[in-house]
């Protein structure tokens, strides 16, 4: 296929190929071509043009396909408008020549059209420039086709169309020869052809006005005409032309002279009267009406009302939505009119009114519901209900006037009826949508809304009454605070009305449909009502039997109330379960004999009672098994079984008794039927076995009975058909944007669709989808599927003789009918049958004997031939789950044979097709197809099928069963691949355009085809790369395809193809073919264009953008007008989509795929994104009225910080956001939210200002967050303060995150300010509103979390600005005080536990912070007293802010804290286990009821942890010593409310003592604590770990409680495990750290105890007995600990853990295996030196609460894990500092070695050999090989200094050890390294002046002569840098202490030795100018030192004076010289003693 790419044909390599090939070769060069021409220069156009013409006109000869011909047509008309004109002329006459040529064989034919195509091409792209020539052109092609056959006429109607669109106003000679042609079009035989002319009229009508003049009446009727018979391709294009030509005749202006004196302009009336005679009459025309109509016999066929219908959406969306909203009272009334009385015959029969109802709905749900914003929506909703007030007048007067004894005419009564339904459905979907921003709407009284529904609750016609009680649900969907409003309303009227029949059917309805609406509502409604409902509706039941005339009413309405109160689910329900129960149980007749007695008792009338009231009782029984499964308990079960015989007996006496009482009873007997089945079918089917036989045999006389007439297919089978099935029957059964119209027409004529009067009890079922009405169908069918249903589950369930038998008699039934029933019976056996064989499978059951099997098979088979396509759909599908049941491979090998052996002999259409699918579905549940015999025989026979160009059908059949099968076998299909893509391509290039089902099936193919072969395709042999070309290539021929949706599946293919070889798409391309088709009215294109979307931005975001706006950009000709790429991107596009589209799926994938394209964009392209953002939530701005807010702050801050391009964004004129929809618009805020965690991952630029601005100047480009705040704020409060509360909700959360994400970035103009702080005006503002009273519980809870991150953040010093806030979180308090009295009504109960627990979790958060503060301020406080020069001012602000947070806090803090205890308790209850239930207090606890128990658990799991925090930390900041004087009193249960637990005054302890009430409060928190760590779920959030452990920490912060833990030995040891566990399966630092912060404190609380016991055991036993004193401490005086039992035992495991996770070096398992080789050193993370030093530092401390014994246990264990830190971590690093876990090491051997049991007598003797060991263990780290280079010797001396310092002089006095100490010394002191030599010096400065001279004298013996020597040394080398000179001045130190340290006989030598080498240091004048910084350093230390030595040592200093004259006179130079500098430096030197501590680290270890 490379050789095809070049500009001249490449005829060589055309020739040697293959016939197929060619046609793929000539495409391809085409394709290629297309591309080329437009890059090419003009002259080397011209230099080819003849030869390219030549070949393109001889390409016509070729025959080509219909893709070929276009992209030929295509490239001619490039190639003449780029190059040369002159030679056009002869190529139109060629065309024309070809047209005119009178060979008419079916070969020629392509070429024929192919002649068409091109001068339609060529006029298009060239119009005027040929001048004249159309007229002759023009009349060949219409003379052409008065003999041509259908895809001729449809060629030259599409010519046509392109012709008119390239010579617009210039062909008006040739306009009426050209409608005359199309008008004979558009009512063709052939569909194609009617969607081809309609689509020329559309372009004619551009400029040929008498299209919407003159002949308007003429054009309307003709499209009326046209809709007869249509399809919905045709619908579509004719409803566009119909709706266009109106919209243009309303609005034009334009009225040329020669029109003049014929034209009249139109009114809206006229135009809308123009379609309502279509929708009313049809096609017969205006006046003719024909005898039929006047006699009332015809009605209009439904496909002109369809079509009719889209043409009015079309007309109004083109006239717009600003029209509208001026329009739409007339509009409306119009719409309205269509169903009112007016026009009778429109809705004569029940089933026309359904349709025409349907239809209007349609409209206005379209039109208002699609085109209109918010604002106009809420206008639009009161004209709806000014309509209904005006019918109701008309009613109430027809009524009135009934009571003057005349006879009211029902007609008058029912006139309003079908006006009423759809004024009040359009009423109800218009709320729904508008959720709670409908409030203002509801609020304003001069509407009425409300009382407009309800007073027509009332209206005679029970579909209205219905209808009303449905758009009351969507009220309290849309705005859930008016649930138990509406609730209690309607239950008042209905008490008050009990005895007018109409009231009590419209309020019981009203209340079932509320009760259906609140499991939409999260708020829920109070528990109460349940109970108010139950007794409604018992009294109703009881008391119906009192009066005939309401009996009916009274029975249907208490069973409805009692079905929809089940939907309130388990926890309502229990509470009435008896009575229900009890109910159930008498309305059924105890024994078959009272049955008996029954039917001879009864009339007509009472037996309609009967049957209305048991059907009403099994739908409550069969809605309690449905929503309350939970209480479904054996026990339930056998409650509710009893009364099931005596309802299935009735069931096989119904038919006698409905012949004994006529036909009254068929409804009733037909819902009872349908009722029965629908309980039967969700009951366990072991509950009902006894009455198997009896329903059975009456499933099979229903689905058999011959009388019915009704083809009820299309409701029956599409759920049994495979969804992938379903699309070889067009599109009416797929998803399209007018399913809900359509519907009706796919339901054969005697239905027209389901309405809610057939079955008043779905008002309370859940909706099916959206908001759409509920649309049961009429019983007859209902009843059909209910038993359908039923006969699935129990066929599984009987005997395999049964079986047999059952099949036996349904095959029967189905031969003794004929025709058009034999049909219907055959449907209703095989759907049931179906349903039984999914069954089946699904509890992989078995079929049975051979018998059964036959018998199945031949009703299988039988049906496979059927007439109905549909039922040769579901009959695949059956046949493909018989072979999954019997699964038995030589039973599905026969049934392939008997299907081939069909294909190879029948003929007809219905067998081939049939056949072709079933071998398609064959294997579709066994796995695949594993034998290739039987693949090679099915590809065989598709193959040969799928050619049969006769019939469309049987190719597209079998194409979709190749589909099938390519995808069921899988690899094994690699051999037969290219094969099937040639002949996929073949057809692509061959099959007419027409017959779309054949493409779209090719489609699938190739998409399998593509799958199959996977990632292969990214492949670079010449095979797969052939095969990548093909698949290529058949995308494009499908990307030209005029069906939309062969070209979603054009789409899907390159979707696969991007997925397998993205590199070998154009992905320019594919964008480009994206964004054309972003707004097709195709809802399946939409849907694959966004699904390819969605995966394309998941690899490619940023490119996919940038191709969308470049192609824009690039696009010549207008892009699709919807979309405005240009402006706002492709994700402003999707975003407006997101507004517009209805459909839930595709919402979803835009969401979606905006989401990747803010996860891999937002960052880069922050302002674009923020600028969206915005101007969705700005859009709604206007509506809002929204709380005042101080905006001369904001315009400052605007000038500000703000310099971004969104504050420039001030002209309203272009505004890319048109009232977007609330849900929109909280997406956009969730979207800010996701922009400001990708900034956060981004950078810290984005929330640094100071940075974010250096870094803007230096690159304009860049972004960051920061600068864009002020937008960012403004957003959030725009959307805080919205009407919707959902966009609240959305917009407190943004706040939220904008106050934490940004109370830290300091103000860079202000200091110790920081930027957040100028917008507390705007954050209060935005507050505000969420606390007011109406506010819904969920909105403030939000809130407090909001208000509680303010005041913590910090952002606010000053108490009187944080007031404002701060007052709001006051009020909320005192509404908790208040209790359970204040509670609101309108909600659940738990919803004031939500509000509750919000408001004290963020008490607690604020007293968290305040308390912390100060904690760390007093820190500060410590420290800066050090630090003497901090600024005063600043500290004096830290002191206000901490201690001011914490007094805000402290007025409330009594209260607070009763009530934060209260919660704990609620929440210690609710932990309990299930088996302490009965223990529960029965009332509930103090938050919580004891009804909603469930739903109240999540709000205390979200609020627990920073409550029981607070607790602690209020207890300890009182110590535990404070108790209120009433504590006692309340007993600590209720300390709000008076009530107490479950206790009453007389049993109950009068006062608790302190110390009890501290013990409870302990165990309580405790408790609690434990029971959480010991398994934190999963998805436990780390916060509340966190607070958890840090309330433990705060617990044992002060002595009470840890003298609880201290003396129990068992609580430490359980605590310290479940901190063991939670450290083992938690990996975050913060929680181990936290960890090992309660286990030190638990390890503080066993020393204080052990010390007590010591201290007092002392002081009792008196000092006489000593040697007798019991051991405290662990181990005793044996030194055993017990594991389990031990507090060290569990400290010790759990530092190991530690330690050994940190450094699994320490782990002796691990490295005594030789296997690892010792490792190098790693340095730990910061986190893990912290874990690590957090651990060392107990273990030092563990010895303290041992025995002496215990202590030698647990002593090498000790030593071997500090030291094996030290020596593991002791790595060199570059300033010389320690490492964290060194300097903790040293620390912990420190304190180790300084134990009191290392004297301890019993002890001493066992760890000074241990000790030894340890300092061996030490000294022998130096001598490893290999790795001293790493090792940090200034570390391990530090370790042998700790030892010589800290132990007892026993230990390192033994010789061998103190000759290798000194030893080491030795050689550091020799150490190149300065820093090395320094430390040194300083370690042996503390060892030098140890008080023992045993532990000194060998040191200094050893060592002071090198010291000393290396000091003379320094007279020749001066120090060259600061180290240098460091080292110098230690050594000076040294010797000076050693002096000190001398016995005196020889401290004169010392001296003597020490003067000269301090005087050789100094300098004189003159040296000193030019000496280096550090000899001036060294000579002042010299002076010092020598003036400190002088006056202390005189004698000696004065004879050395006297004896060398030279030193006496440097040093005297010297003194004078430096006299100024030495008194200053004296006056510091007094302030700041020059002796270093001896070792800096953190701590101070010697």
């Amino acid at each position: 296929m490379e050789l095809a790419h070049s500009l001249l044909f490449n005829e060589e390599a055309y020739n040697q190929l293959g016939e197929f090939q060619k046609a793929e070769f000539i495409f391809e060069w085409l394709q290629f071509l297309e591309k080329l021409l437009p890059m090419t220069s003009r002259a080397d156009i011209r230099e080819n043009q003849k030869k390219l013409v030549e070949q393109l006109t001889s390409l016509l000869n070729n025959s080509p396909g219909p893709p070929t011909r276009r992209l030929l047509a295509k490239n001619l008309a490039v190639l003449y408008s780029t190059g040369d004109t002159f030679s056009v002329y002869q190529t139109i006459d060629k065309c024309n020549e070809l047209i005119r040529s009178k060979d008419d064989s079916p070969s020629y034919l392509p070429t024929k059209l192919a002649a068409v195509v091109c001068l339609g091409y060529l006029y298009k792209k060239l119009g005027r420039i040929l001048g004249n020539s159309f007229t002759d052109t023009v009349g060949n092609v219409l003379k052409a086709m008065k003999n041509a056959e259908s895809q001729g006429r449809y060629e030259i109607m599409l010519s046509l169309q392109n012709i008119l669109n390239g010579l617009g106003a210039a062909a008006i000679p040739c306009h009426r020869d050209i409608y005359k042609a199309a008008r004979s079009c558009l009512t063709d035989r052939s569909m194609a052809v009617r969607c081809a002319a309609a689509k020329c009229l559309l372009e004619l009508q551009n400029e040929a006005l008498f299209m919407w003049t003159t002949d308007l009446d003429s054009v309307v009727t003709l499209c009326f005409k046209s809709f007869e018979g249509s399809n919905y391709d045709v619908r579509l294009a004719v409803s566009k032309l119909l709706g266009t030509i109106l919209a243009r005749a309303l609005t034009s202006k334009q009225i040329t002279v020669s029109t003049k004196h014929n034209f009249r302009r139109i009114s809206l009336e006229d135009a809308m009267e123009l379609l309502g005679t279509g929708f009313l009459r049809g096609s017969s025309g205006f006046l003719r009406a024909s005898g039929d109509m006047l006699k009332g016999t015809s009605s209009v066929s439904r496909d002109v009302r369809v079509g009719v219908t889209q043409a009015y959406v079309v007309f109004v969306s083109t006239l717009g939505a600003q029209w509208l909203e001026r329009n739409f009272s007339a509009f409306l009334s119009h719409i309205l009119d269509l169903v009112s009385q007016s026009h009778p015959k429109a809705v004569q029969s029940p089933m026309d009114a359904v349709g025409c109802r349907r239809c209007v709905s349609f409209i206005l749900r379209a039109t208002v519901g699609g085109l209109l914003g918010e604002k106009a929506q809420i206008a639009a909703a009161k004209e709806i209900c000014q309509a209904i007030w005006k019918l109701k007048k008309v009613v109430d007067a027809a009524i009135s006037d009934g009571n003057l004894e005349t006879k009211i005419n029902t007609t008058d009564l029912t006139a309003s009826q079908h006006v009423l339904v759809c004024a009040l459905q359009e009423l109800g979907s218009l709320i729904h949508g508008l959720g709670t921003t409908a409030a203002p709407l509801l609020q304003d009284s001069s509407t009425g809304v409300l009382e407009a529904v309800i007073s027509v609750i009332l209206h005679p016609s029970i579909s209205v009454r219905l209808t009303a009680a449905w758009c009351l649900r969507c009220i309290a969907v849309a705005l859930p605070s008016y649930v138990s409003l509406l609730l209690d309303r309607c239950i008042e009227r209905l008490s008050a009305l009990k005895s007018c029949p109409e009231a009590v059917t419209g309020y019981s309805f009203a209340v079932a449909a509320l009760l259906g609406a609140v499991k939409h509502c999260p708020l829920g409604i109070p528990h109460g009502k349940g109970k108010v409902i139950m007794t409604v509706a018992e009294d109703l039941l009881c008391s119906a039997s009192q009066s005939s005339r309401i009996s009916l009413q009274r029975m249907q309405a208490g069973w409805l109330l009692i079905g929809a109160l089940m939907t309130l689910g388990p926890a309502v329900v229990q509470h009435h379960l008896p009575r229900i129960l009890l109910l159930w149980k008498c309305i059924f007749p105890s024994s078959p004999k009272d049955l008996e007695t029954e039917k001879t008792r009864g009339d007509a009338f009472t037996w309609q009672v009967t049957l209305e009231g048991r059907a009403g009782a099994l739908c409550a029984i069969k809605s309690f098994v449905s929503h309350c499964a939970g209480l479904l308990t054996d026990e339930v079960v056998q409650r509710l079984l009893p009364p099931l015989p005596s309802a299935v007996d009735l069931l096989t006496q119904l038919s006698s008794i409905y012949k004994s009482y006529g036909n009254s009873l068929k409804t009733p007997s037909t819902v009872y039927r349908q009722k029965l089945y629908e309980l039967l079918a969700v009951l366990p089917p072991k509950a009902y076995e006894g009455d198997f036989s009896a329903v059975l045999k009456e499933l099979v006389t229903d689905l058999t009975v011959a009388d019915s007439q009704i083809d009820a297919s299309a409701f029956l089978l599409p759920s049994l058909c495979h969804e992938n099935d379903l699309l070889l029957l067009g599109p009416l059964l797929q998803e399209t944007d007018h399913r809900f119209i359509e519907e009706q027409l796919l339901l054969g004529n005697s239905i027209a669709g389901g309405s809610l009067e057939y079955d008043p009890y779905s008002i309370y079922e859940k909706f099916a989808k959206g908001d759409s009405v509920p649309k049961p169908l009429p019983p007859a069918l209902s009843v059909i599927s209910a038993a359908s249903r039923l006969f699935g589950v129990m066929f599984s369930h009987i005997t395999e003789s049964h079986r047999l038998q059952v099949l036996e008699q349904l095959l029967n039934s189905i031969k003794q009918t004929k025709g058009s029933r034999q049909q219907i019976v055959q449907l209703h056996v095989v759907s049931a049958f179906s349903t039984s064989l999914k069954h089946l499978a699904n509890c992989k059951g078995s079929l049975g004997s051979e018998e059964v099997r036959r018998s199945a098979l031949i009703l299988v088979m039988g049906a496979l031939e059927s007439n109905n396509p549909l039922l040769r759909c579901a009959a695949a599908e059956c046949l493909a789950r018989l072979a999954q049941v019997v699964s038995d491979s030589a039973f599905t090998a026969g049934l392939a044979q008997v299907s081939f052996d069909k294909l190879k002999s029948a003929r007809d259409v219905v067998s081939r097709t049939g056949h072709s699918l079933a071998l398609g579905c064959l294997y579709r549940y066994l796995g695949g197809i594993s034998s290739t015999q039987h693949l090679n025989a099915c590809v065989g026979i598709l193959y040969t099928l799928s050619q049969d160009s006769t019939s469309p059908d049987v190719q597209a059949w079998a194409l979709h069963s190749l589909s099938l099968i390519v995808d069921l076998a899988g690899p094994l299909y690699h051999v037969h691949v290219e094969p099937t893509l040639s002949l996929v391509l073949l057809l692509l290039l061959s099959v007419p355009p027409a017959y779309a089902e054949v493409h779209q099936s090719l489609g699938r193919c190739l998409n399998t085809l593509i799958t199959t072969l996977g990632p292969e395709l990214q492949g670079s042999s010449t095979a797969v790369s052939a095969l990548r070309t093909s698949c290529l290539l058949g995308c494009a021929v499908m990307q030209d395809n005029p069906d939309c949706l062969v070209q979603a599946q054009a789409i899907s293919c390159l979707q696969q193809l991007h997925m397998f070889a993205p590199r070998h798409v154009n992905l320019s391309n594919l964008v480009s073919c994206l964004c054309m088709n972003l707004c097709s009215s195709y809802l399946l294109l939409r849907r694959a264009v966004v699904a390819c979307l969605r995966q394309l931005v998941q690899r490619e975001a940023a490119e996919v953008s940038e191709y969308a706006v470049a192609l824009v950009k690039e696009s010549k000709e207008d892009f699709t007008s919807d979309v405005n790429i240009r402006e706002i991107g492709l994700e402003g596009a999707l975003l407006g989509l997101l507004d517009k589209e209805l459909d839930p799926r595709l919402c979803q994938d835009i969401k979606e795929t905006l989401t990747h394209m803010l996860t891999s964009m937002a960052v880069e392209k922050l302002s674009f994104w923020l600028k969206l953002c915005k101007d969705v939530l700005a859009a709604s701005a206007d509506f809002n009225t929204v709380a005042s807010i101080d905006t001369t702050q904001e315009e400052e801050t605007a000038k500000g910080d703000d310099v971004s391009v969104l504050t420039s964004d001030s002209d309203d004129r272009f505004h890319p956001f048109r009232n977007p929809r609330w849900s929109t618009r909280v997406f956009a805020a969730e979207c800010v939210c996701k922009i400001i965690s990708q900034c956060e991952n981004a950078g810290s630029a984005h929330f640094d200002i100071t940075l974010a601005q250096e870094r803007k100047q230096r690159d304009s480009r860049d972004d960051f967050l920061v600068l864009h705040l002020a937008d960012l704020v403004r957003m959030a409060f725009m959307a805080a303060t919205d009407h919707s509360d959902q966009l609240r909700l959305s917009g407190l959360q943004m706040l939220q995150i904008i106050v934490r994400k940004f109370a830290a970035v300091p103000e860079p103009e202000f200091p110790g300010h920081v930027i957040l702080e100028q917008y507390q005006a705007n954050v209060g503002a935005a507050l505000r509103p969420a606390f007011a009273p109406e506010t819904p519980p969920d909105v403030t809870a939000k809130a407090c979390q909001v208000c509680s991150a303010w005041i913590a953040s910090g952002v606010v010093s000053d108490l009187n600005d944080l007031r404002r806030v701060h007052q709001l979180l006051v009020s909320s308090l005192l509404k908790v005080q208040a209790g359970k009295e204040a509670q609101n009504e309108q909600y659940n109960e738990s919803t004031s536990t939500m509000e509750v627990l919000a408001v004290l979790k963020a008490w607690a958060e604020v007293y968290i912070v305040a308390v912390e503060k100060q904690k760390n301020h007093s820190d500060t406080y410590k420290h800066s007293l050090k630090i003497v020069n901090s600024s005063e001012e600043s500290y004096r602000d830290v002191t206000f802010s901490a201690g001011g947070l914490l007094d805000l806090v402290q007025t409330d803090l009594g209260t607070l804290s009763k009530l934060w205890l209260a919660a704990l308790q609620d929440i210690a209850l609710l932990n309990l286990p299930p088996e302490y239930a009965s223990q529960l207090p029965a009332e509930g606890g103090t938050f919580y009821t004891a009804e909603t128990i469930e739903n109240a658990r999540p709000h205390y799991y979200n609020s627990w942890a920073l409550i029981l925090y607070a607790t602690a930390l209020w207890l300890t900041s009182t110590g535990f010593i404070v108790v209120d004087p009433d504590e006692g009193v309340t007993n600590l249960s209720r300390p709000v409310t008076p009530t107490t637990m479950c206790q009453d005054s007389s049993t109950r302890p009068l006062v608790k003592s302190p110390e009890d009430v501290n013990t409870d409060r302990f165990h309580l928190i405790l408790g609690i604590s434990v029971e959480f760590l010991c398994s934190p779920r999963s998805d436990a959030a780390m916060e509340n770990i966190i607070a958890c452990l840090h309330a433990l920490q705060a617990l044992f912060d002060v002595p009470w409680p840890r003298s609880k833990i201290g003396g129990d030995q068992e609580l430490s040891v359980e605590l310290l495990n479940v901190l063991h566990r939670l450290i083992l399966t938690r990996e975050s630092p913060d929680i181990q750290l936290a960890a090992l912060e309660v286990v030190r404190l638990i390890l503080f609380a066993a020393q204080e105890h052990v010390k007590e016991k010591r201290r007092s055991a002392e002081v009792d036993d008196g000092a006489a007995e000593k040697e007798t004193l019991p051991e405290f401490g662990e181990g005793k005086d044996t030194g055993g600990l017990v594991p389990g039992k031990s507090l060290v035992f569990a400290i010790l495991e759990l530092c190991v853990c530690i330690l050994v996770r940190q450094l699994p070096q320490l782990n002796p398992k691990l490295t005594c295996s030789p296997a690892v080789p010792p490792e190098k050193h790693l340095l730990l993370s910061e986190d893990g030196s912290r874990l690590v030093a957090a651990a060392l530092v107990i273990l030092s401390d563990v010895p303290a609460i041992c025995s002496p014994e215990g202590s030698v246990s647990v002593l090498p264990t000790i030593l071997y894990l500090i030291i094996g830190v030290l020596k593991e971590t002791a790595v060199k690093l570059r300033d010389g500092q320690l490492p964290l876990t060194v300097a903790a090491s040293l620390q912990a051997l420190k304190g180790l070695l300084s134990s009191p049991m290392a004297r301890a007598e019993k002890s001493q003797n066992a760890w000074t050999d241990l000790l030894r060991s340890a300092l061996v263990t030490v000294l022998d780290c130096w001598d490893q090989d290999g790795l001293l280079q790493e090792l940090d010797e200034i570390s391990l001396l530090t370790a042998i200094t700790v030892f010589v310092m800290s132990t007892s002089p026993e230990v390192t006095t033994v010789e061998c050890l103190q000759k290798r100490c000194v030893e080491k010394f030795k050689t550091t002191l020799d150490s190149k390294d300065p820093l090395v030599q320094c430390k040194c010096y300083q370690l042996l400065h503390s060892i030098f002046q140890h008080p023992n001279k045993t532990v000194s004298y060998p040191y200094i013996y050893s060592l002071a002569p090198s010291i000393v020597g290396k000091l003379q040394e320094t007279e020749k080398a001066k120090p060259e840098n600061a180290a240098e000179l460091q080292v110098i001045q230690e050594g000076i130190k040294v010797v000076t202490a050693l002096t000190a340290a001398a016995e005196e006989q020889h401290r004169a030598h010392l001296v003597a030795c020490f003067l000269p080498i301090l005087i050789s240091f100094l300098l004189d004048e003159n040296a000193l100018v030019s000496a280096t910084i550090s000899a001036k350093n060294l000579h002042e230390f010299a002076l010092q030192t020598l003036m400190q030595i002088g006056p202390q040592y005189s004698s000696v200093f004065k004879k050395l004076m006297a004896s060398s004259p030279t030193m006496k006179a440097r040093l005297e130079s010297a003194v004078k010289g430096n006299q100024e500098s030495i008194k200053v430096k004296t006056t510091k030197h007094a302030k700041n003693p020059g002796k270093s501590s001896s070792i800096q680290l953190k701590t101070n270890f010697l």
